[in-house]
């Protein structure tokens, strides 16, 4: 543990949360929840897919339980076991059909980061890659309800990954990299 009484992994997230997410004002809806301490972060320390599994049921189970002024949103970093990009996208296809199975759906939604994120159909150097792309593996648990309160009130919301892309590719991507690897 660092000085800061956080993990390297946590620490990374965080940057990457601040620098980012925040800086580059990829989610216009991140900044009041942080301000807030709403964010919950948690960093999974197995690799092995059981580990993850539980670990991922009983942050959704927390989430669920608690009122939204605890935790308003759930960042689970997973920096080992998923490290390949599609079985990451294996687990999270899992992990959605979960939240189908308990009747979650429409109540929370994930969504995914991975550091080798690769959007179906884009070129793989694109700049685009990179509104996804993380330290390491995540996924983030939104209740539904904020995420259309924070919609109802933005202008023009459906703009938002367009706008993200325009600043991305504004940036060069080797400049992007660089900036994940150093966070």
């Amino acid at each position: 543990m660092s000085s800061s009484g956080f993990s390297t992994e946590e620490q990374r997230t965080r940057a990457w949360i601040d620098n980012v997410v925040v800086g580059l004002n990829l989610c216009p809806f991140a900044r009041p929840v942080i301000a807030a301490d709403g964010l919950r972060l948690t960093v999974g320390e197995s690799g092995e897919l059981e580990d993850i599994a539980v670990l991922y049921l009983q942050e959704l189970e927390l989430i669920c339980e608690s009122p939204e002024s605890e935790i308003a949103t759930s960042l689970l970093v997973l920096p080992t076991g998923l490290e390949d990009f599609d079985s990451y996208l294996d687990f999270v296809d899992n992990a959605n059909h979960l939240l189908e199975d308990q009747g979650l759906a429409g109540t929370i939604q994930l969504a995914s980061f991975h550091p080798q994120y690769q959007f179906d159909g884009e070129p793989e150097g694109a700049a685009s890659q990179y509104t996804n792309r993380s330290p390491y593996p995540m996924i983030h648990f939104l209740r539904e309800d904020m995420v259309a309160r924070a919609l109802a009130d933005f202008p023009n919301p459906q703009d938002i990954p367009q706008r993200n892309i325009q600043t991305l590719e504004a940036m060069d991507v080797i400049e992007l990299q660089q900036n994940l690897d150093n966070l």
